[in-house]
């Protein structure tokens, strides 16, 4: 039986000018996953990532401290969907981010102000009503995430093991299709997969199923602190 580890980035930089950038605490949460894979994977026969520099910069800080010589693969197949349109389709007037990042500093609390605005421009992307407006619709996106992961595991062959640095959006993708939940309630997993949290997906000849979602407990106890979901 072969596996396969979806992780999601470290913490990005929220509120910086370039979100796509590991925070300090992201680089943290990578090497410290790095440590906790070291001891539990001795063996690793592929390593893959998507193209944006937070999945770089997460499977680089991981591997170095997990002490392999393997490089990550690059794949656009694993990258994240534009949250910058998804919102601007939402809030046309988002489009300038300038005064997105104006009205979220005039809020109470800037980052639940975002996530309650990300979370509606998220449910009408999903929803299907306007899939002609976006770059990549729904039912495209996930379609596309699907088969970037049945791509890989045709590559590895039987009982290989591959580490995936991803984002939240192809693990919800991915995990929607292998246990059929429905559109609406896709992204009930998405809102909680924590930064470095670590989804196995087994496969055989008999199928492909989620063995465990989110697993993130290199991050329980003393290292609590380092528990981020953005």
């Amino acid at each position: 039986m072969g596996v396969v580890y979806l992780i999601r980035h470290g913490q990005a930089s929220f509120g910086a000018q370039n979100y796509d950038q590991l925070s300090e605490t992201g680089f943290i949460q990578a090497r410290v996953l790095g440590e906790a894979l070291k001891t539990r994977l001795p063996t690793v026969d592929a390593v893959i990532a998507g193209t944006l520099t937070r999945h770089q910069q997460t499977a680089e800080t991981c591997l170095t401290a997990m002490g392999t010589s393997l490089l990550p693969a690059r794949t656009p197949g694993f990258n994240e969907f534009d949250h910058d349109e998804l919102v601007a389709r939402h809030t046309p007037r988002y489009a300038n981010h300038a005064a997105l990042a104006e009205e979220l500093l005039g809020a109470k609390d800037p980052r639940r102000a975002f996530q309650e605005l990300f979370t509606q421009a998220v449910a009408r992307w999903v929803a299907g009503k306007h899939d002609a407006e976006y770059t990549e619709p729904w039912p495209v996106f996930r379609e596309r995430c699907v088969r970037a992961l049945d791509a890989l595991i045709q590559g590895l062959g039987p009982s290989k093991t591959a580490l995936v640095f991803t984002s939240g959006g192809p693990v919800t993708a991915i995990c929607q299709h292998l246990l059929q939940i429905p559109d609406e309630h896709a992204f009930r997993l998405n809102w909680t997969l924590a930064n470095c949290g670590v989804t196995k997906v087994i496969y055989s000849d008999r199928g492909r199923y989620m063995s465990t979602l989110n697993e993130h407990t290199h991050f329980e106890g003393a290292q609590s602190a380092l528990i981020t979901y953005r």
